[in-house]
């Protein structure tokens, strides 16, 4: 701790999270820590004695988020304690450190333990954690107890060992490593506990979960022995990590996973795929997706596409279209290749611009409003139940096992509660619907 520091104990604490699941699952530990040191919790923005933001820094617009987030909360709070973790602090730390009035900044490897470092106050200059991560299984600490009513992330591994050309994640998160079973059940018996009717599991690439010779499959069986909890979601996993166990379990009304899958494609080019130095070919992700959907017929497939990356021809371009267009892919979230120091990607002369990379992201959005638009029409009609998380003027909003947002207006208290719905109209990114009878479910 600097020497430069003064005495100081903070009562009003902000999270700001920017990113992946992974980092929201991360906060709401830290958020319940804070409670249990003795904080409020207050909006990110207001006044407060202590701001944590938990950067991202997959893109330079994550990186650029990241440092809007600290210089706009230190401008109305600037005698506030500012401490920065997370991916942005493991690879950024010389930028962060230029931010007048930042205090702490802290990498992946001790960011849980944020705590430790602020006890004693602001600093004149930042000091800086920023130890290299290990490859050991690991536990987090769990202290929740307020009210949770919602949908929760819970985080069952960290890091990656896949080393694909463009990511910079395994420098950021380091390699992959599990945590401990008893570890996790813990803490999703407490979230379930605190009200949580859905748990969806995180990790930087949670496929590759192995703890004891066990898997996500068997983290998956041990939350479906939880008494209450309605749902299990699986975050973005890799198309070559996972089990045919899951198909099984989706399938089975006894078992609460639930029919939906993120599968990261990237790109529909074998070129391209190659340079990424991805794990597949396209041919061999069509295959899998083809048979997850013809296995789990009511499935929901999302993917993520990158355009613009180095290499990248119009017809690869196409090539990746015509897969989206002709597979049973449901949505796609599309983002611009970013140069990411230290990636083996920036050796590749031939680059795409940026006025390249726009078109092309509009037309993967405008197909994956096509393919989403053609999912919610199946569905139109039936019921189906709808686990609702918020209202905003009278329309109550949620989603289906499918991950079809849906919303009804009522005027009833809906939140954390399970209710069948028929679905009416689509509204671009959601459907409307009406409540088929008037007693919620609760679980």
């Amino acid at each position: 701790m600097s020497q430069n520091s003064t005495q100081h104990t903070p009562k009003r604490a902000s999270l700001h999270t920017l990113g992946c699941r992974l980092n929201q699952s991360e906060s709401l530990i830290l958020q319940d820590q804070l409670q249990a040191e003795g904080y409020e919790i207050v909006p990110y923005g207001e006044t407060a004695d202590l701001a944590i933001v938990n950067t991202c820094t997959v893109t330079n617009d994550a990186d650029s988020k990241s440092r809007k987030a600290i210089r706009g909360f230190l401008r109305d709070n600037p005698d506030s304690y500012m401490a920065v973790i997370g991916c942005y602090s493991q690879m950024g730390a010389k930028t962060l450190c230029e931010i007048p009035g930042v205090d702490l900044i802290v990498g992946n490897q001790e960011k849980m333990n944020v705590l430790s470092y602020i006890k004693e106050g602001k600093n004149e200059t930042p000091l800086v954690v920023r130890d290299q991560m290990i490859r050991d299984d690991f536990t987090i600490d769990t202290v929740g107890t307020a009210a949770f009513t919602r949908r929760a992330n819970l985080k069952i591994q960290d890091g990656c060992d896949f080393m694909c050309s463009f990511c910079i994640i395994p420098f950021a998160r380091g390699r992959s490593r599990s945590r401990t079973m008893n570890n996790i059940l813990e803490e999703a018996r407490q979230l379930v506990e605190r009200g949580a009717l859905e748990l969806v599991i995180t990790g930087v690439n949670i496929g590759t979960y192995a703890y004891e010779d066990q898997t996500v499959l068997d983290v998956v069986d041990r939350f479906n022995e939880i008494e209450g909890l309605a749902r299990i979601r699986i975050s973005s996993i890799e198309p070559t990590t996972i089990e045919e166990g899951l198909f099984d379990r989706m399938n089975d009304p006894e078992h609460a996973l639930v029919p939906y899958l993120h599968i990261p494609l990237q790109s529909g080019s074998d070129k391209v795929l190659k340079i990424m130095r991805r794990l597949y070919t396209r041919q061999e992700f069509i295959n899998f997706i083809q048979h997850a959907h013809d296995t789990v017929p009511n499935i929901c497939i999302g993917t993520d596409i990158m355009v613009g990356s180095p290499g990248e021809s119009e017809t690869d371009f196409e090539d990746t279209c015509g897969l989206l267009l002709n597979s049973p892919l449901t949505y796609s979230h599309v983002f611009k290749y970013s140069e990411r120091d230290g990636t083996a990607a920036l050796r590749i002369p031939e680059k795409v611009g940026g006025t390249e990379k726009n078109r092309r992201s509009a037309i993967i959005r405008r197909i994956s409003n096509q393919k989403l638009n053609e999912f919610q029409q199946r569905y139109l009609g039936q019921s189906v139940e709808v686990l609702f998380e918020s209202e905003e003027q009278g329309l109550w909003s949620g989603y289906t096992e499918h991950y079809i947002r849906v919303s009804i207006p009522s005027n009833s208290e809906l939140k954390n509660t399970i209710h069948p719905v028929r679905l009416e109209e689509i509204h671009g990114d959601f459907v409307m619907g009406s409540l088929i009878e008037s007693t919620v479910l609760p679980l």
